[in-house]
């Protein structure tokens, strides 16, 4: 999603200037800038981030599955802070964070905590934000869960399952993408805005 990100708002007009660890820099798209530090360490990056830029916190598990518990600490919860550390430290004017629906759930919660955890920091840090909450996004390498769509679909229609299955409905890796540069172009006037599924479905 990062690469196909920053090709976008480079297309746009952005500056880009991206977090890489050493040996990562040759994967990114021509015309974007890099810092290679620890993600996980603000001290290592903070004071490479422009004073009144925008940050886009993307970094997390690939795959995220119930057996992962630690690593959506280790990860996900430890880089979030890292990036929200570093974003308040250097005065980011708009913080965008990429989240997961909230929707309760069994098979996921350890995910769900970690991220709504990372949103509490995100609230208590007074940093205009957007939070973007995906469930599933089906893309290159994440097609499987097509396969279900026709379940899914019918538990919309069954009333007893109808509220969870709509609020935990896949959204694309092109609605995504729609939806983080709707986000840059778009950054709330004071305090955090929420972008759940149906309005990344709607944003094109």
């Amino acid at each position: 999603m990062g690469s196909r990100l920053i090709k976008m708002l480079l297309k746009k007009g952005y500056s880009i200037k991206a977090l890489v660890r050493s040996g990562s820099e040759n994967k990114l798209p021509g015309g974007c800038e890099y810092v290679i530090a620890d993600p996980f360490d603000a001290t290592t990056f903070a004071k490479e981030i422009i004073d009144g830029s925008i940050f886009i916190q993307l970094l997390g598990v690939s795959h995220p599955g119930p057996r992962k518990k630690k690593q959506f600490q280790t990860i996900d919860l430890a880089s979030a802070r890292g990036s929200i550390t570093a974003a308040k430290e250097a005065g980011v004017k708009h913080f965008i964070y990429v989240s997961v629906a909230q929707t309760p759930t069994t098979i996921m919660h350890d995910y769900q905590k970690c991220r709504a955890e990372a949103e509490a920091l995100i609230h208590s840090t007074k940093i205009n934000s957007t939070i973007i909450r995906p469930w599933y996004v089906v893309g290159p390498g994440h097609y499987w869960p097509l396969f279900f769509q026709p379940f899914f679909k019918l538990m919309e229609w069954i009333p007893s399952t109808s509220k969870k299955a709509k609020a935990l409905r896949l959204v694309t890796l092109k609605q995504m993408l729609n939806t983080l540069i709707y986000a840059v172009d778009h950054p709330p006037k004071e305090g955090v805005s929420i972008i759940e599924i149906d309005g990344i479905k709607a944003i094109r």
